[in-house]
């Protein structure tokens, strides 16, 4: 099993760079885990509470389920992988099943935080971008698919992203051992990890 973590901040590209390097490889082969299913369960805990939660922050995320569930992949036992809302700001009850397979990309805004994650991985990567693209990039997602104003993106960038980015996510930049600038528009560096990566598929 190769395991490869791609991290960036919000709105780099990440998961276009995902979406593109996995449409070429074969279903089968390859399994992308989004961070982002890993928000910390917040039943039990009300919506005004929940809308103040800094979910750009480490402790946001439930990384012993994260941590646990790719070592089991990685022993090669299948994961109920949680899936995560925006709306409720919580987990939902549905999870997606996930086998282990030989390629496993994990993608998030802090994959590289964690020591203990960054040792499972094979391959660390950094989708960097330029913060005037990532908060257009923010602001037409969140608009179209949170929910969200115009203003409330502008403010939240901000007051919590930008200042996050630059503490938490910026620095973890020096655990890759790959920068692809430019997001998904970088065609040639996407071009060259899926040639990698096809390359560790073969026998």
């Amino acid at each position: 099993m190769y395991i490869i973590g791609i991290a960036g901040g919000t709105g780099s590209g990440k998961t276009t760079v995902v979406r593109k390097i996995v449409e070429t490889l074969p279903k089968t082969k390859v399994a992308v885990i989004p961070q982002d299913s890993y928000y910390n369960d917040n039943t039990g805990i009300s919506m005004e509470e929940r809308r103040k939660i800094n979910f750009d922050h480490p402790n946001a995320f439930d990384w012993k389920l994260l941590i646990h569930q790719i070592n089991e992949l990685r022993n090669g036992h299948p994961i109920e992988q949680p899936t995560y809302s925006y709306i409720e700001s919580n987990r939902l009850p549905e999870t997606i099943h996930i086998e282990p397979c030989e390629v496993i990309i994990i993608e998030g805004i802090m994959a590289l935080c964690r020591k203990e994650l960054r040792d499972l991985m094979d391959l660390k990567i950094f989708v960097d971008a330029d913060p005037d693209d990532r908060l257009i990039r923010v602001i037409s997602r969140d608009i179209a698919e949170r929910g969200r104003t115009a203003q409330i993106v502008m403010d939240r960038y901000t007051d919590v992203l930008k200042p996050m980015h630059l503490e938490f996510i910026e620095p973890t930049k020096r655990y890759a051992d790959l920068i692809i600038p430019q997001g998904g528009n970088n065609q040639k560096a996407i071009d060259i990890m899926r040639a990698y990566i096809t390359q560790r598929l073969k026998p």
